[in-house]
C-alpha cells in the first residue's frame, strides 16, 4: 500500500508541475516530482494514465475556467490548420484532443500521406513561420518522419507526417479506451 500512496503523491505532484510549468513531458514531470518527494527510484513512478487523471483533477480544482477557455482556443486553431491540411488526412492528437491542454500546451497534428513533399510546399504558401525537423518514434526504432514546428502566435503547432499506410497499423485507443487521434469531423464536435 505504501508504494501505491507514493505513486499517487508523485502523480499529483507531476500534474501540478505540468499544469503550472508545462514545459515537460509526462515522463520528465514524474521523474522531477519523484525527486522533489524524495522517491527517485523508478518502482514508485505512476503510469501516464495516472498522471493524466491527476492532471484533470488539478485543472478542475485550480484552473477550470482557464483550462476551458484555452482548450476551446486550441481546438479552434487545430480545426483551422486541419482544414488547410485536409488533403493530407490530418488527425489531432495529444492533450488538445484529450482535454488536458493548458496554458503552455501546443497543438499536435499527425498527417497521413504519400505526398510528404507537398506538405512542405503547402506550409510555405501558408505564410506561418515554421521549422522543419525529424521525428523518431520510440515505438518504431530506425524510422524517421518529417516534423514541422509552426510558430503561430496563438499556439505552437507540431505536425508529424506519416506514410498513408501507417495509419492502419497504429494503435487507435489509449489504455483508458479514449481515442489516440481524431479526424476533422470528430474535432468539430468537440468545440
Amino acid at each position: 500500500m505504501k508504494h501505491q500512496d507514493m505513486r499517487r503523491r508523485i502523480a499529483h505532484a507531476a500534474a501540478r508541475i505540468l499544469a503550472e510549468d508545462g514545459s515537460l513531458d509526462y515522463g520528465s514531470a514524474k521523474r522531477k516530482a519523484a525527486r522533489q518527494l524524495g522517491a527517485p527510484d523508478s518502482g514508485n513512478l505512476p503510469d501516464n494514465q495516472q498522471i493524466e487523471e491527476a492532471l484533470r483533477s488539478y485543472q478542475a480544482l485550480y484552473q477550470a475556467d482557464e483550462t476551458r477557455t484555452q482548450l476551446a482556443l486550441l481546438r479552434q486553431v487545430a480545426i483551422e490548420y486541419m482544414e488547410r491540411l485536409a488533403d493530407f488526412d490530418p488527425h489531432l492528437t495529444g492533450s488538445v484532443l484529450n482535454g488536458t491542454a493548458g496554458r503552455h500546451t501546443g497543438i499536435s497534428l499527425q498527417l497521413f500521406t504519400d505526398q510528404q513533399k507537398e506538405v512542405d510546399f503547402l506550409l510555405m504558401r501558408l505564410g506561418t513561420p515554421y521549422q522543419a525537423a525529424e521525428y523518431r518514434a520510440a515505438d518504431a526504432p530506425g524510422r524517421v518522419y518529417p516534423r514541422f514546428l509552426l510558430d503561430d502566435p496563438r499556439a505552437a503547432v507540431e505536425i508529424i507526417v506519416y506514410p498513408a499506410a501507417e495509419l492502419r497499423s497504429m494503435k487507435r485507443q489509449q489504455p483508458d479506451g479514449l481515442p489516440r487521434r481524431a479526424r476533422l469531423a470528430q474535432v468539430r464536435t468537440l468545440v
